[in-house]
Order: C-alpha cells, then structure tokens, then sequence
C-alpha cells in the first residue's frame, strides 16, 4: 500500500500493527462463535470431557482450514 500523505513511516507501521490485531481478534471471536454453537448443547459452571475435547479439535480444525486458506491465495497472488 503507498504511503497516504501526511502519515509518518512509524504511523503506517501502527496502523499496520493495529490492523492485524484487529483481524486476529475478529478470527478469535468467529472460532469461539463456531465452537461454542457446535460444542456445547446447554451452557453449565463447567466444561464436562465431551465438550473440552471438542472446543481443542474445533479450534485445531477451524486454524488448519485457515492456513490452507492462506496458502491457497497466496500461491494465487
């Protein structure tokens, strides 16, 4: 992306920063939307072995499906 005028190298880098993490958290929040709708039938004080063990494989799924993903479109670019 060119250099917006009036934006400092060290601006461009925080907001580059700053969009990242935003993205990361958006993805965090969808995995742990996904998994708690696929995981867990009626919410309690405590997460019994079935559901403790489905939130680790949905998440293990959901991050290996997003790094295919990743690759795929970068060998596109």
């Amino acid at each position: 992306m060119p250099p917006q005028p009036g934006v400092t190298p060290e601006m461009a880098d925080f907001l580059e920063e700053e969009k990242r993490k935003a993205m990361f958290n958006e993805v965090v929040s969808k995995l742990a939307d996904v998994c708690f709708d696929k995981c867990i039938a009626k919410p309690g004080s405590s997460l019994d072995r079935y559901e403790t063990a489905c939130l680790s494989q949905c998440a293990l799924r959901y991050l290996e499906t997003g790094q295919v993903i990743m690759g795929r479109i970068q060998r596109m670019q």
